[in-house]
């Protein structure tokens, strides 16, 4: 099946066996590695990415499913070389340390923090609760999404 997708407003067209996951999609087929695949059951957040704006499991949503719509990645939150202030935070705040979920977590928080614009703890934890660490303990994590959520007030992008 031809799927077409925008992802990090680049266009792609690729064949593709109708069963394929768009993780595979995006890392196999697309070579954009920077997602990265946990559980394959939806329960790590590895995978995340946004589909039209929304953060999604890749892991456990069919390529063909994403036919015609909008993907951001993790490589599509850097601009002109500068990182994004969810980036930033995770780096000024040591929120990672072996970092494989570190891409869903940036996603995740990436979106939550579009609607949040000065988030509790507990809302963060809530927001991020989809997405295992089990490296740091989450303290760290949500340090720098509280960071990312300052740099975002003060006028970050």
């Amino acid at each position: 099946m031809r799927v077409e997708v925008t992802i990090n407003r680049e266009r792609y067209a690729s064949d593709v066996e109708p069963r394929l996951l768009l993780v595979h999609l995006i890392r196999d087929v697309l070579r954009l590695t920077g997602t990265h695949i946990g559980c394959d059951t939806t329960h790590c957040g590895a995978c995340t990415v946004l589909l039209d704006g929304r953060p999604v499991k890749s892991c456990t949503v069919f390529a063909v499913q994403a036919h015609g719509r909008e993907l951001m990645t993790v490589e599509g939150l850097e601009q002109d070389g500068n990182l994004h202030p969810v980036q930033e935070g995770f780096m000024q705040e040591h929120g990672l340390q072996c970092g494989y979920c570190t891409p869903g977590m940036l996603m995740t928080s990436y979106a939550f923090l579009r609607k949040a614009k000065d988030p509790t703890e507990d809302e963060i934890r809530l927001a991020i609760s989809g997405n295992l660490c089990r490296c740091t303990g989450y303290v760290n994590i949500v340090k720098a999404i509280q960071h990312a959520a300052a740099r975002l007030r003060q006028g970050g992008t």
